[in-house]
């Protein structure tokens, strides 16, 4: 089997449904020879190391361990999904305390055992924040830690799929920027539908104002509808998109998505990250700035402040230091 690359790729959280489905979508995507799954509930992981190699795959070598030295030795990649997952009647936000503490010592670990990594993926929740403490603990550079942040702007194209009844393709360029959470910002002003530009759609009879309301909001709880429709969090959509933005990492597929990133020059949006528009390739990850309507960029802001109140939630409770001193942990940032 011809793969993208010969480079480890390691999958955190590999024997939970996200990091299962992922490693297998991993080998079907031929993206690297070399697959490393990586959790600390060892009976659940080798029953998804055991499912896999029984698959028969050819030319992939499938390791797996609970042990993190050993996992992320000589890792060029990593994703990770190790954090623990939303339930019923939880937002994203609800995770911060204990997901933040998980994301802190997975930095400090890949500082340790892995400097030498080109990109990491974060996709457990709250995915900005978390990320956010992944680059400041490992050492990184903001270019080679992204999160996962293209499942809101994918919900986007399927709310106006099904409401105009057309293939989702004819539906392009769907955006939502800063968090990915309860204060997304949901951006009209990039989309056309089927040729058209959705802000000339939107307040008439194809869509009315309170129809786009709706959309946006269920774009906004489409992940808890999932949770009420299947009784647990994604899996299959977020291993997906993860999958893609690794893949652009190693200089494969473009990704046409958002990506979370941290804004080091932006002097509107300092010391968070979020998405924003971006390129994804073999250089790590770049954003640019994003030019919307006044509305559009009021939602951006008021997203960003719910990011800040997150972050010095964790400040105020001594999770992590003040800004001042992140400069000293990491000098990249």
């Amino acid at each position: 089997m011809k793969t993208l690359t010969s480079e480890k790729l390691t999958i955190v959280g590999a024997g939970g449904m996200i990091g299962s489905n992922m490693a297998q979508s991993a080998i079907l995507m031929k993206l690297s020879s070399n697959i490393c799954l990586y959790d600390p509930y060892s009976k659940g992981l080798e029953g998804v190391a055991e499912e896999l190699l029984q698959c028969g795959f050819k030319g992939i070598n499938i390791s797996y361990t609970n042990n993190v030295e050993e996992a992320l030795k000589d890792s060029k990649y990593i994703i990770t999904s190790g954090g623990a997952a939303r339930k019923d009647g939880m937002t994203r936000e609800d995770l911060l305390k204990g997901n933040a503490e998980i994301a802190i010592q997975f930095g400090k670990d890949i500082k340790r055992y892995c400097p030498d990594v080109k990109h990491v993926v974060v996709i457990f929740n709250p995915a900005d924040i978390t990320g956010l403490l992944v680059l400041l603990y490992s050492g990184l550079k903001p270019s080679q830690v992204s999160t996962l942040a293209a499942l809101d702007s994918t919900r986007l194209r399927n709310e106006l799929a099904k409401h105009f009844n057309i293939h989702p393709d004819k539906v392009v360029n769907c955006r939502t920027y800063g968090g990915h959470g309860e204060q997304m910002a949901v951006f009209s002003s990039t989309a056309k539908v089927d040729g058209s530009p959705l802000n000339k759609l939107i307040g008439t009879p194809a869509l009315t104002d309170k129809q786009w309301a709706d959309i946006k909001e269920r774009v906004i709880q489409g992940g808890k509808r999932i949770i009420e429709l299947r009784g647990r969090s994604s899996f299959q959509s977020p291993a997906y998109l993860s999958l893609e933005m690794i893949q652009a990492a190693m200089g494969g597929e473009k990704f046409d998505w958002p990506v979370g990133v941290y804004l080091s020059n932006s002097k509107e949006f300092p010391n968070i990250m979020m998405a924003m528009e971006t390129t994804l390739d073999a250089n790590g990850a770049h954003y640019k700035e994003i030019k919307g309507t006044d509305s559009e960029h009021k939602d951006l802001q008021e997203s960003y402040i719910h990011l800040c109140e997150l972050r010095d939630q964790l400040i105020d409770s001594g999770v992590i230091p003040s800004i001042e001193e992140w400069n000293s942990i990491n000098s990249n940032i």
